[in-house]
């Protein structure tokens, strides 16, 4: 595909692309620091290929775009041929069973995102000097790959607001969900945070933290080289057994924790518990500029309030002590408000070449867009905080109607 100049063209692999092209445009502000988020580098999206989590028999078969100019690549995205809608957290099935109860086949479709991974981020890579016209053809390049094809959709999920914004005026349908994140005012340290709740909460807590700590072992906050291959088998068997409770199947591999050990580890903060000379539970996290995103959480040993210290306090202790103004908890779970993270919009775009199909979707999306403002209003006037405290939750703004 060419157009004015650039050439679009799909891989099969991030192998076809050096890191560093990949990288340009993947995490262009990253030369002296930390990415906004690791998880469209070359380094993470391969190890989801290299480790059997994506690719052969997993529903997610890779179809990068990449944008080049003068053979030059200026623009890619993460893009997968989907045949399910699992590991996504933003879920179609409510389209997808109105569609095949039409009589239509809806998979494969295509989704531009970060596989299993909850968390916002950019999905219109651009290098620098780029950003406008890598965009719109991005966004065009995925859309006529859908209609060209005779695909029923295209769907961006966890995009930016800004690219939710670029893309529902070009066109594509905006969808708004929400999540659970913490914000950092200005606390200085856990105990500024609890001087921001109300009392009854501050006291909570407090409870909740004592009765963690008091679980008769050590917990210990892992990040780059201190973490050890030892510490990945001790995961492996938490992350099974989340997956069990969950009445599913995981969806990364074994492989893929080898791969985060030799290639991730110091994007990575790993909180593990030890009782009795055994890790007995674990949290996951991934180390952005700016965010601290929770992953994965699992346990062989159940103990009161243990999961929340890991999850949450822990999490909001190293993002204090390491200057991060924000952690994102991951999918879900309303709990997370009395602990200090507050509902958050989450955006995603959506494209449906039938346009009968489109304006019923286009109906639903306005109305659960209606709904979901009024929740996360009324769940903001149910936080944890005390009158006066700074405002935890960003101001509600109008947008345009798809």
């Amino acid at each position: 595909m060419q157009t004015d100049g650039y050439e679009i063209t799909s891989i099969a692999s991030l192998e076809d692309i050096p890191a560093s092209d990949w990288d340009a445009c993947a995490t262009p502000d990253a030369t002296t620091g930390r990415p906004a988020d690791p998880f469209t580098t070359h380094r993470f999206l391969s190890a989801l290929e290299r480790s059997g989590s994506v690719g052969p028999g997993t529903g997610w078969a890779p179809h990068h775009l990449i944008v080049r100019r003068h053979g030059q690549p200026v623009a890619a995205a993460p893009v997968y041929a989907k045949g399910h809608s699992q590991g996504e957290y933003i879920f179609d099935h409510a389209f997808a069973d109105a569609w095949m109860r039409a009589g239509r086949q809806y998979y494969p479709k295509l989704q531009c995102a970060v596989p299993f991974t909850p968390a916002t981020g950019r999905r219109f890579l651009t290098a620098p000097g780029f950003e406008a016209e890598g965009e719109t053809l991005l966004a065009s390049a995925l859309a006529q790959v859908t209609e060209r094809n005779g695909l029923s959709s295209a769907h961006v999920t966890f995009c930016t607001e800004a690219e939710a914004r670029r893309g529902a005026e070009a066109g594509f349908l905006h969808r708004v969900t929400e999540q659970f994140h913490w914000q950092d005012q200005g606390y200085g340290d856990f105990d500024g945070f609890l001087g921001a709740l109300s009392s009854r909460k501050r006291k909570a807590l407090r409870k909740e933290r004592a009765t963690a700590n008091d679980f008769g072992g050590t917990i210990h906050m892992l990040t780059g080289d201190a973490i050890e291959p030892a510490h990945w088998s001790a995961f492996w068997t938490f992350y099974q057994d989340t997956g069990a409770r969950k009445w599913g199947r995981p969806y990364l591999t074994r492989a893929f924790f080898d791969e985060a050990q030799a290639h991730l580890r110091d994007d990575i903060l790993l909180v593990m518990a030890e009782r009795g000379g055994r890790w007995v539970a674990g949290a996951l996290n991934f180390i952005g500029r700016d965010t601290l995103f929770g992953r994965y959480w699992g346990c062989i040993e159940d103990h009161p309030c243990l999961h929340f210290e890991l999850c949450y306090y822990r999490a909001i202790d190293f993002a204090l002590e390491h200057g991060i103004p924000r952690v994102e908890a991951g999918a879900q779970g309303a709990h997370k408000l009395a602990r200090g993270y507050m509902p958050t919009r989450v955006h995603s775009l959506h494209h449906f070449p039938d346009p009968s199909f489109r304006a019923a979707v286009a109906r639903y999306l306005r109305g659960e867009r209606d709904a979901m403002e009024s929740e996360i209003a009324l769940l903001s006037d149910y936080g944890p905080f005390r009158r006066g405290a700074p405002p935890q939750t960003e101001e509600i703004r109008s947008w345009p109607r798809n």
